[in-house]
């Protein structure tokens, strides 16, 4: 039982080490998250749709 009241007060210390992030930054990082999937899904619309007109080309 001693071990589960040592885990939970190391687990409770942890806890109030925990720096959470300013709100400008949320907003900046999801802003750079959405920008980049953005970026992502056109790159592959491209790859995709170039190698399906090769494909389409071909056969």
């Amino acid at each position: 039982m001693k071990k589960v009241f040592d885990y939970i007060k190391s687990v409770r210390g942890e806890w109030f080490k925990i720096v959470w992030p300013s709100r400008d930054t949320v907003i900046r990082t999801t802003f750079l998250i959405l920008v980049f999937s953005g970026l992502a899904a056109l790159f592959f619309f491209v790859v995709d749709s170039v190698l399906n007109a090769i494909v389409g080309w071909i056969f």
